[in-house]
């Protein structure tokens, strides 16, 4: 069996700064943690849950906060839940999910219990009404998404402003001058969710500066609620030959229903959107997209939350930069179109 004294022999340091690594009662520099944690997973050390739980007073437990709000696709949340868990036992970390809406009351009902030690958080809004506290607590926490005024917050994200404007340009560099977005369901907006409010930030600045007629439609995740978007956008923009979707369900229904009204895709209408690679490569004709990289987030946001409970500082923002993928769903405006 591994002791803590064959990790601090590899790492080159004394057993008392491997206990302060993994306790994080003492703060250690940034390279000499990595070592001891480098050393820790090749020799497979393990220490005894209980015995470093009493130790550090931690209870080894992350709260990945994960309102399951109307709106949200569930199926992409667990892909950034999964990336949490998996990250967190790299730590020797355990996740406690907590999805039920309850607003500051479920934020310090965990904290005051010592039930975890940190806390990450999804779904933000544009002005949460859990800000305040979780500035308050004397737990960290980061946050995925960025609120209106994240000052003395740790927050992680795809630059959703930035994938909004992408798409875009992308659009218009083939010589699209009519585009639309058809959108998150309604009650997303209504609620100042930030992630999808930023899309349209990007989206409108974009055409905007690019001098494109555009219009903005939040949509239902159906098909028939994707039939419906498909039809107005049509007798309101009859020009149309440009679409960003920002709706993983709808993606394959709307194609259908474009298709069904006389436009092809990409020969009568290019689409992109911003959805994980996976969704945007099956559909039926694969999508032009900007990835969601769930795996990197969680894993990053993780990252953070082990550098805080480390005692080592870290950025308040973190954006990662869109990328997008080009795929069949995209082609130059004909002059026919």
């Amino acid at each position: 069996m591994v002791k803590i004294t064959d990790v601090a022999r590899h790492a080159g340091v004394s057993p008392s700064t491997v206990s302060y690594a993994l306790s994080g009662k003492r703060p250690i520099s940034e390279e000499t943690r990595q070592r001891i944690e480098a050393s820790i997973r090749e020799l497979g050390y393990r220490p005894h849950a209980g015995a470093r739980a009493l130790a550090s007073s931690r209870s080894n437990v992350l709260a990945l906060v994960v309102p399951l709000r109307a709106g949200i696709h569930v199926p992409v949340v667990m892909q950034f839940a999964v990336s949490v868990v998996t990250a967190a036992r790299q730590h020797d970390h355990d996740v406690l999910l907590l999805t039920q809406e309850e607003g500051e009351e479920g934020l310090r009902r965990v904290a005051d219990t010592a039930l975890v030690d940190a806390l990450i958080v999804m779904d933000v809004q544009l002005h949460d009404p859990t800000l305040p506290l979780l500035r308050a607590l004397d737990r960290p926490s980061v946050l995925i998404g960025f609120p209106a005024r994240p000052a003395v917050l740790t927050c992680i994200d795809l630059d959703f402003k930035a994938a909004g404007e992408l798409c875009v340009e992308r659009l218009a560099g083939l010589g699209h001058r009519v585009v639309a977005l058809v959108g998150s369901p309604p009650e997303v907006y209504v609620r100042g969710t930030a992630f999808a409010q930023r899309v349209v930030e990007g989206f409108t600045a974009a055409a905007d500066r690019g001098g494109l007629a555009s219009c903005v439609h939040p949509c239902e995740a159906s098909p028939a609620a994707a039939r419906r978007v498909a039809e107005q956008l049509l007798r309101e923009q009859p020009a149309l030959t440009g679409v960003v979707v920002h709706n993983e369900p709808i993606l394959e229904p709307l194609i259908d229903a474009f298709e069904q009204l006389g436009l092809r895709v990409p020969v009568d209408l290019s689409l992109t959107a911003i959805c994980p690679d996976e969704v945007a490569e099956n559909v039926r004709v694969p999508v032009t997209s900007v990835a969601i990289p769930s795996t990197e987030v969680g894993a990053r946001a993780v990252e953070l939350l082990m550098r805080k409970l480390g005692g080592t500082g870290v950025p308040e923002a973190t954006l990662l930069a869109p990328r997008l993928t080009e795929r069949a769903s995209t082609a130059p405006r004909t002059l026919t179109s």
